[in-house]
């Protein structure tokens, strides 16, 4: 087993521990239940390739959408009222976006939450799909233009990538931009909030942080989650 499988191992083994302890939610509408109108969960779905490396399932949004046309993005979106949790809501939408079967997945790891700039409260999901060849991708052609996939590990090399330095209410960022090519010749971008999402999830699987200055903006931690690599 390589290092890279024995740390997933580890991640999954101590998700199900904290899982198995943690109290259960709270009614929703009692004053303690979080609120599911400002919440939202993505999930990172990884898988050996053939080579043996890990690599992320990602989409291309659809142009006609209102919200980020033509952006790439994992899977995900906002919570429903029926859903358990974050992996529920992260789970359900990879199936009605691009038609995963949540069977397939087995969940590592939750992410520390990030805030984006309209006050959204997004939950990485890190989930490992045994077997690619089960999966037979259907996207919604309403959401998603396009299914590709990318090695994990080119979120932490100082490769094909570019960034720019933002600013938003007096605070300093950097925003990564990874280009890259598919095997079928067509060009993406993957930037913004996903990009950093894949960067801190190939920090926690490879246990290194990535061979750039990350430099996140202060306000995706709003609310005091950490940015400690575990």
């Amino acid at each position: 087993m390589s290092s890279v499988e024995l740390r997933l191992q580890t991640l999954a083994q101590n998700f199900r521990l904290e899982q198995s302890v943690k109290p259960p939610p709270p009614p929703t509408g009692s004053a303690t239940s979080t609120s599911t109108t400002k919440r939202a969960a993505i999930l990172v779905c990884l898988f050996k390739g053939d080579d043996g490396e890990l690599r992320v399932i990602l989409t291309k949004r659809s142009s006609s959408l209102s919200s980020n046309p033509g952006d790439v993005a994992l899977p995900g979106g906002k919570r429903e009222e029926a859903d358990a949790d974050d992996v529920d809501t992260a789970l359900r939408e990879a199936k009605e976006e691009i038609g995963l079967d949540p069977s397939l997945v087995k969940v590592v790891t939750v992410l520390d939450h990030i805030v984006n700039k309209r006050g959204m409260t997004v939950v990485p999901v890190i989930g490992l799909l045994s077997d690619i060849k089960a999966f037979s991708p259907a996207p919604n052609a309403a959401e998603v233009e396009a299914i590709f996939d990318a090695p994990l590990e080119m979120f932490l090399k100082d490769e094909k990538r570019r960034e720019e330095e933002r600013e938003w209410m007096g605070d300093k960022y950097l925003l990564h931009y990874f280009d890259f090519e598919s095997d079928d010749g067509k060009e993406y971008v993957i930037w913004a909030l996903t990009a950093g999402v894949l960067i801190r999830a190939a920090s926690t699987v490879y246990e290194r942080p990535p061979a750039f200055l990350e430099r996140r903006p202060t306000f995706w931690v709003r609310g005091g989650a950490s940015t400690t690599m575990p």
